[in-house]
């Protein structure tokens, strides 16, 4: 059987290819990792926030106000309240009611 030396040439290069494309990829995930890390930490928890929540939901459900039954265009399978946050305090109160009220989360 007889072997082009040309593949002999390419098989080496292509490893090393790959294994460089690796580590870069290795690189990027922990860089990606360390930005996210840093966008969390640097956001406020705000106790004056969640005193405001508390105090709508009781309110409301004193009025008997029923909770908004459509889920935010932001809702996902899997997702919590928390899940929410980042993207719409009003959604995310409104899906805070919603779990106090019925005991569970928003269909999907």
């Amino acid at each position: 059987m007889h072997i082009n030396s040309s593949y002999l040439f390419f098989v080496p290069i292509l490893s090393l290819f790959i294994l460089l494309s690796s580590a870069a990829l290795a690189e990027t995930a922990d860089e990606i990792q360390q930005r996210f890390n840093e966008q969390i930490l640097s956001q406020p928890f705000s106790v004056e926030d969640n005193a405001k929540l508390e105090a709508y939901m009781n309110e409301a459900k004193k009025k008997g106000i029923p909770p908004v039954t459509t889920p935010s265009r932001f809702w996902r399978r899997g997702y919590t309240c928390a899940d929410l946050r980042p993207y719409s305090w009003n959604d995310y109160r409104d899906c805070r009611y919603y779990h106090r009220f019925y005991g569970r989360y928003w269909p999907y």
